[in-house]
Parts: C-alpha cells; structure tokens; sequence
C-alpha cells in the first residue's frame, strides 16, 4: 500500500500549493491513501468546516490536526461529525472529537493516530503513556498504523519513533513546518521521518509574512503573525509503502514540490 502524507497546509497559500501540485503527485505517485495536516490551513490558523469539507474535495482522505486545533472556534460546531477528522489522541478522554480514525482500502483498514508532544508544547497527557495504552487496541484491528507526531522538540519525536518501532507502520512528524533530511526505516520496520514540512508560501518563514517574524524576533514584542500570501508555493510531504499483511514499512521518500521540480514530475 502506498500512503502520500501532507505536511501542515497553512492558508490560503496553502490551499493554492494543494491546487497546483495534489493531482500530478497523486498521478505521478498513484497513492493509495491520502493523508493532509490542516490545522494551520484557515489563515494559518486552526479550520472550518468548509476548508475541511475543501480539502477532502480535492482528494484528501483524512486530516489530521494538532495545537492550533481549536484556533478557529468554528471547529466545536463541526468536529464531532467530522468523521474523517483527527485530533490529538493524548487530549483529556473528554475532548471532543477523535484522536484515531480507521479507514478501509481494498481488503486492507489503516489506522490514522495524531499525537501531541510534551516539549514546549501546551498541556497534554503523556504521549508516551497513552501511545502505550492505545496500541494494544489499535493493533488488534490492523497492523497499519500510521501516527502524525505533532511536536516541537526534534529529540521527543526520535524518541516517539524509537519507542513505537516495529508496533507502528510510520511515524511522521509535523509542527514545525521545516522539512528534515533524515526519512529512514527504523531497524524493527517503522518508517520515520522528524518532519515532513509544511504545504504553503515559499517566499515567508514558516507560511508567515517574513516581516511580522523579524519584527517579533527583533523587538521580543507580541506581534500579530499574518499568513504570507503568495503564488510562489511548496508542497511538502512524504511517500511511504507499506506491507499490508506485515504493516512494516518498505519504503519512505520526502517530497518537496515546486514549481521547479513539478517537470521533473511531468516527464
């Protein structure tokens, strides 16, 4: 089974990189299953039910979410019926919502799990404990896991990966928005890599106008950080195939698409 995974779509920017690129990946790659970070996608800010209903539209199959989760408050009317939707899975057992969503491809069921870090993130329960908790149930159903690890410190997801080696099919981290050259098969056969990146604006800092950025590094001064608006967009994310009898992982690729790499991709 092919899986393509989409790191954190953020904005309007976002959603024109998803236009653009989404068809001929999906062309190029033939995925199976598809899968999109969205929590950053309403004006880098947390989703609506239309943006969500958006993404699907364009082929998505599940999305997942992470800390900005309930930025746009519009997300209590919707996420209880949104059944391809997917919170963090270590929130109070009382959240709203879903942290683990099954989906059925051909004769195989993929689990999809998201997971908050504990690292300089806001409050959660321990994402180790409840991983621990949840993966006795989850693989009684499929070996097919896969879990977008939301995080912010590079060591915590490593140490997530190595812990859930060999029980998950991947691990694959978003959050940061930055990709890292580090895609690899951990040695028991869980994919992993510590962030796919971010789907948005080139020509900004993390899908942010590069001035608002600057100016709170700068002046260590609250300011408001707005979505960089701008054709000039990435795609970014990664490919990965699995075993559907083993749920090891055979194979993971980062992909990062341009403008410049999509007639690479045309040929």
């Amino acid at each position: 089974m092919r899986v393509l995974f989409i790191g954190d779509v953020v904005g309007i920017s976002g959603q024109t990189a998803i236009k653009q690129f989404l068809p001929l990946i999906k062309q190029y790659y033939r995925p199976q299953l598809t899968i999109a970070n969205g929590e950053n996608i309403a004006d880098g800010r947390g989703i609506t039910e239309k943006l969500y209903k958006w993404l699907l539209a364009q082929g998505i199959d599940c999305v997942t979410l992470g800390n900005h989760a309930w930025d746009n408050r519009e997300i209590h009317q919707f996420i209880a019926s949104a059944t391809c939707l997917v919170r963090p899975l270590n929130l109070p057992s009382k959240t709203v919502g879903k942290g683990v969503h099954y989906i059925r491809i051909n004769q195989s069921e993929v689990a999809i799990v998201n997971v908050l870090g504990n690292v300089f993130m806001g409050a959660s329960q321990d994402v180790f404990q409840v991983l621990d908790a949840q993966l006795e149930g989850i693989r009684k159903r499929t070996p097919l896991i896969l879990v977008d690890v939301h995080a912010e410190a590079t060591s915590e997801k490593q140490a997530i990966a190595h812990f859930l080696d060999g029980r998950v099919s991947a691990v694959l981290g978003t959050h940061t928005h930055v990709q890292t050259a580090d895609a690899r098969i951990l040695p028991k056969g869980t994919a992993y890599v510590t962030d796919v990146g971010m789907t948005g604006a080139m020509d900004g800092i993390i899908g942010f106008r590069k001035e608002d950025v600057i100016q709170r590094f700068v002046t260590q001064m609250p300011t408001r950080l707005e979505q960089k608006i701008s054709d000039d967009v990435a795609l970014s994310g990664a490919v990965v195939d699995l075993d559907c009898k083993t749920g090891r992982a055979l194979k993971i690729t980062s992909l990062y698409i341009t403008r410049q790499t999509v007639a690479q991709l045309s040929k």
